[in-house]
C-alpha cells in the first residue's frame, strides 16, 4: 500500500464500530498499516468534514483523495486480500448501481437515524 489510507468513521455507533473492528484485524493480520478517525475522538476535521457529514457516511481518505460511501468501501476492501474480490463486484457496473442505492438510500439511512436517536437519549436529563 502506497500511501497509507485512513477510515474515518462513526466510532459511537455499535454497528459502525464492530465492522470497523474487523477490518483492522484483517489489516493487521496482513500487515498493512491503516489510520482510524473516528467521530469521537474529533479527527474526522482534518479531512474537511462536520460531525454530521462524519457521522453520515463512511469515509477513506486514500492518495489524497477523500472518498464517501461504496466508493470508500471499495477502497477499502481492495487493500485486504480475502476482501478483494468483494472490491471487484461491487465496482462492477450494474452491482455498483445496485450497492450505491442500498448503501445510499437503505443503510445509511437507518445507521443515520440510530445515531441521532442515541445522541437524543443521551441529551435527556437524567442520561449520563
Amino acid at each position: 500500500m502506497a500511501d497509507k489510507m485512513t477510515v474515518i468513521y462513526n466510532d459511537s455507533c455499535p454497528v459502525c464500530s464492530r465492522e470497523v473492528a474487523g477490518y483492522r484485524r484483517m489489516f493487521e493480520r496482513c500487515g498493512l498499516e491503516v489510520a482510524y478517525a473516528g467521530l469521537s475522538d474529533d479527527t474526522y476535521c482534518r479531512f474537511g468534514l462536520t460531525a454530521d457529514q462524519a457521522a453520515r457516511r463512511f469515509h477513506v481518505m486514500k492518495g489524497g483523495t477523500l472518498l464517501s460511501g461504496m466508493p470508500a468501501f471499495a477502497a477499502l476492501w481492495a487493500e485486504i486480500p480475502r476482501l478483494r474480490w468483494l472490491s471487484r463486484l461491487v465496482r462492477l457496473w450494474g452491482v455498483r448501481w445496485v450497492a450505491r442505492q442500498v448503501y445510499d438510500r437503505l443503510l445509511a439511512p437507518a445507521l443515520y437515524a440510530m445515531h441521532k436517536r442515541r445522541q437524543r437519549r443521551a441529551a435527556q436529563p437524567g442520561n449520563t
